[in-house]
């Protein structure tokens, strides 16, 4: 699938983008480049083959690194809402904007 520089300017119009002279065929290089990845990456038969859950586990035995659920920081909260026009009960109180 190529696209074309009308392609190009539709889906900058749509988008609400302006494009400076030149950037058409820049865009239009670089989308169409990325198409021709994908064509060659779905040329590849990848019948048999069980997806992988991170790509590294089909060299090495792959483990979650977590660190322990410690707590790092201090409860300034009472610090953090001085500067607040309006709280309540540890909670910013702030105007509704949708009726």
């Amino acid at each position: 699938m190529a696209l074309t520089a009308q392609d190009i300017e539709r889906v900058a119009t749509l988008a609400r983008l302006e494009l400076r002279p030149g950037e058409t065929e820049r865009h239009l290089a670089q989308i169409n480049g990325f198409f021709s990845i994908v064509e060659a990456m779905q040329a590849v038969d990848t019948r048999g083959i069980e997806p992988l859950a991170h790509p590294v586990a089909a060299i090495e035995d792959v483990r979650l690194r977590l660190r322990e659920d410690v707590v790092s920081e201090s409860d300034n909260r009472q610090a953090n809402q001085q500067s607040a026009p309006a709280v309540e009960r540890g909670l910013f109180l702030v105007p509704k904007v949708i009726e």
